[in-house]
């Protein structure tokens, strides 16, 4: 008798990740994405698992809950990060990734697979039964019409944005320096620094400049990590100062001194052609972008290869939805994953992904279905979604969400250092449950 198929709906991070780890656990998958003939505002290219709002998956390092993270899901075999240590990009502490190869290998390796049947179309009603949905918060219409139907739903939702994209030969570097915070890695930032009046000049155009509107858009709606940096300098003259402006850990080799503000830009692809503007999402229009963006000194000549844009994106009320498992409560089978159900972040994204897609091959095995521990950061987020909270919200994982150590740990980063390792040992542990 044959393995029964699993569908997976949606070919970004998470359904990528669901898909995976549902094949390379011997379940056949057909995997179901309305691009390339339909594709959502935000996106641009063919390819499954496109990065729309950033290259960045956030720091690599133990001492920090997201490279926790990531180093658990390359534990258990991770597709997407199988991707992003192979497409990676200098970015000092963080794990940055070249857009397209990131895309392509991860689109090479599903379409590759014998057990996988890829089908091109937009779901637009709910599947019954063995299933992962992960259409992520750029959902359609139709499929996010059937979605509030479910109970418990509400119509939940929140805005984010993408920086823009410069070509790095039309950066002045005789402005620009090269340099990562604190030395972290090698010089892997362009970094324009200002002074005070330059900053206090572009922070009166910047709140002075027009936007594109953008239907139903409410600043209280608006995701704290992808804030438009015209909405974070409307809090106050130094909101950017000591935000993507902070000019912590940098110093100006031409004067020897810290400058009073810095912009930093992030290479976004391996050829080291284009950089993206760190911090800086945006829904200005695009001339205007140009001009305000334009006074910041290396950048006033600067070519911009991708405007920022702004999108709206819906998530799930999950914890009345959803199980610790991902799966829809009293369901036979059916799942979510991605930031649909308020995980925040790419890496979050493809993580809920992996559990959903491990959750739903062991049921399709008749298996009982595994519990992430708490101790582990997958399980922190497991349990974030599924648990009573009276205004949820999308989160980013965090050593907050995760269980606290018992032994007295003075510093921090050795405190956090301690926390991975307890986890990477629970994963270990429940590697056999998952197999």
């Amino acid at each position: 008798m044959s393995e029964p198929r699993a569908l997976v709906i949606g070919a970004g991070l998470a359904g990528c990740e669901a898909a995976w780890q549902l094949l390379r656990r011997g379940i056949p998958v057909t995997l179901r994405d309305m691009k390339p003939g339909k594709k959502s505002p935000a996106h641009v290219s063919d390819g499954f698992a496109e990065l729309v709002c950033s290259n960045s998956l956030r720091s690599d390092r133990l001492q920090n809950a997201a490279g926790l993270l990531k180093e658990e899901m390359r534990r258990l075999d991770s597709l997407i990060m199988r991707a992003a240590d192979r497409a990676r990009v200098p970015a000092g502490g963080a794990l940055a990734v070249d857009r397209e190869l990131f895309s392509g290998y991860i689109t090479e390796e599903l379409l590759g697979h014998p057990g996988l049947r890829f089908e091109e179309g937009e779901a637009t009603e709910l599947p019954g039964a063995n299933a992962v949905i992960a259409t992520g918060p750029l959902t359609s219409d139709a499929l996010s019409g059937a979605i509030a139907a479910l109970p418990g739903m509400k119509d939940l939702h929140f805005y984010d944005a993408a920086a823009p994209i410069v070509l790095k030969d039309s950066i002045d570097m005789d402005k620009a320096f090269l340099a990562s915070r604190y030395g972290r890695g090698e010089d892997d930032y362009i970094n324009c620094p200002m002074d005070e009046e330059t900053y206090r000049a572009f922070y009166r155009a910047l709140i002075a400049a027009e936007t594109a509107p953008v239907h139903g858009f409410e600043e209280s709606k608006v995701f704290e990590g992808c804030m438009p940096v015209e909405s974070m300098a409307r809090r106050g003259e130094m909101a950017l100062a000591f935000g993507p402006l902070k000019p912590v850990g940098l110093v100006d080799p031409r004067t020897g001194k810290r400058p009073f503000a810095v912009l930093q830009l992030r290479r976004d692809d391996a050829s080291d052609s284009l950089y993206n503007l760190v911090g800086f999402q945006t829904r200005l229009k695009f001339p205007e972008q140009k001009r305000v963006f334009g006074m910041i000194p290396g950048l006033e000549h600067a070519e911009f290869a991708r405007y920022g844009v702004m999108h709206r994106n819906t998530f799930l009320n999950a914890p009345e939805l959803l199980g610790p498992d991902f799966m829809v409560k009293g369901s036979e089978g059916l799942y979510f994953a991605g930031q649909i159900t308020g995980v925040e972040g790419y890496i979050e994204s493809a993580a809920s992904g992996l559990c959903a897609g491990v959750q739903l091959a062991l049921r399709l095995r008749g298996k009982a279905p595994a519990a992430f521990p708490g101790s582990t950061a997958i399980g922190s987020l497991c349990r974030y979604v599924s648990t009573f909270n009276r205004n949820y919200q999308p989160m980013h994982v965090s050593f907050g969400l995760i269980d606290p150590i018992q032994e007295k740990v003075r510093r921090k980063e050795e405190r956090c250092l301690r926390v991975s390792e307890l986890a990477l040992a629970g994963i270990e542990a429940l590697k056999p449950q998952l197999a």
